[in-house]
C-alpha cells in the first residue's frame, strides 16, 4: 500500500513516518523543502508538494493509496492568513480525488473539543474542527486520530534550553502518549481498514497525570543534562495578547489544557490498534 504524508518532518510527523516504513508501507514525503526532507529521510522517496499550490499535490499524490496529514496552525499566523487546515486542506482533497486516493489519515486534537466550553471560543479550534468536517464530507475514507497531550512536547515546544516551560497550575489529568507509539498505532489503523471502513480514534497513553507530574518525572529521568522547571503564572500571558501572536496562542492554548475535562475514551483504541506502553521515564531517557 502506498502512503503519502504531509507534515513528515515535523516533531510528530517523523515518528509516523518512521512507524509507517517500519509496518511496510510503501511511503512518498511530500515537502516543500525537499534537501532538507531528505536530510531526515535519506532512503524514503521524496516529492514536492505544497498545499498551496493545488499543481505540485495533483503531481505528487498520483498512484498514492492513503494520504496522512500531519498539519498545525504555528503560533505566529493570524486569523486571515492561510492556514494548511483549512484552505490547505481543501486544496488536498481536490487533488486527491482526482488522481483516485481512497482515504485521508488526519491528527486532529481532542483537545478542540474545549471549543464552547466555558465560554470559550478560539479561532484556531474553528478552524481544527471546520476541518474534520471537511474531511468528513469529501466523499473519500477517512481515519481521523483525536490524541491527548504528546510527551514529546515536553521536551520540544514546552523546551527552551534547558528549561521546561510551563503556564499556571492545573488538576487535570491528560492521558499523556508517546509520538513513536502513536506512529504504532496509525500503521495499525491503516493496516485494518477495509474499503468503505471511516476510523476515529482517541489517542490516549497509558496513564493520566498532570502536566507538573509529566514535567517532573521528565526532568527527572533526563539524562543528557539538568533542566529546570520553570511555572509563570497565565496573566503575564494574558497581558501579551494585544501585542504578540504567539502570546495569544500560548494562552488560548493554555486555557484550554488547563481546563479541558478528559476522561478514558480509548478502550477501543487500545483493543483495535494496541495500547500504548511507552512511560514518561522510558521517553525521557531515549531523547536527546
Amino acid at each position: 500500500m502506498h502512503i503519502a504524508i504531509i507534515g513528515a518532518t515535523g516533531m510528530l510527523g517523523r515518528p509516523v513516518a518512521h512507524e509507517l516504513s517500519k509496518a511496510g508501507f510503501t511511503v512518498r514525503i511530500l515537502a516543500r523543502d525537499v534537501v532538507k526532507a531528505r536530510l531526515i529521510f535519506p532512503d524514503v522517496d521524496i516529492v514536492t508538494g505544497d498545499l498551496r499550490d493545488p499543481a505540485t499535490l495533483t503531481d505528487a499524490l498520483r498512484g498514492i493509496d492513503i494520504v496522512y496529514l500531519n498539519l498545525s496552525i504555528k503560533q505566529s499566523e493570524k486569523q486571515t492568513d492561510f492556514h494548511t487546515e483549512s484552505e490547505g486542506l481543501r486544496n488536498l482533497i481536490e487533488a486527491a480525488k482526482r488522481v483516485g486516493v481512497r482515504r485521508i489519515g488526519y491528527l486532529s486534537s481532542i483537545i478542540m473539543r474545549y471549543q464552547g466550553m466555558n465560554d470559550f471560543n478560539w479561532w484556531v479550534f474553528a478552524i481544527k474542527n471546520e476541518a474534520v468536517r471537511c474531511i468528513k464530507d469529501a466523499g473519500l475514507d477517512f481515519s481521523i486520530f483525536y490524541p491527548s497531550c504528546f510527551m514529546d512536547s515536553i521536551n520540544g515546544t514546552q523546551r527552551v534550553g534547558r528549561f521546561v516551560l510551563l503556564v499556571g497550575r492545573s488538576a487535570v489529568r491528560p492521558w499523556y502518549v508517546s509520538a513513536q507509539d502513536y506512529g504504532k498505532q496509525v500503521a495499525r489503523a491503516f493496516q485494518i481498514a477495509q474499503p468503505g471502513e471511516n476510523q476515529e480514534y482517541v489517542i490516549q497513553g497509558p496513564e493520566a497525570i498532570t502536566q507538573h507530574e509529566a514535567a517532573h518525572r521528565f526532568v527527572a529521568a533526563y539524562q543528557t543534562e539538568k533542566l529546570t522547571i520553570v511555572t509563570t503564572p497565565p496573566f503575564l500571558m494574558r497581558l501579551g495578547r494585544s501585542f504578540s501572536a504567539q502570546a495569544d496562542y500560548g494562552w488560548h492554548i493554555t486555557e484550554a489544557l488547563n481546563n479541558y475535562p478528559e476522561v478514558f475514551e480509548a478502550e477501543r483504541t487500545w483493543n483495535d490498534l494496541g495500547k500504548p506502553k511507552t512511560t514518561i521515564e522510558q521517553f525521557a531517557k531515549r531523547v536527546r
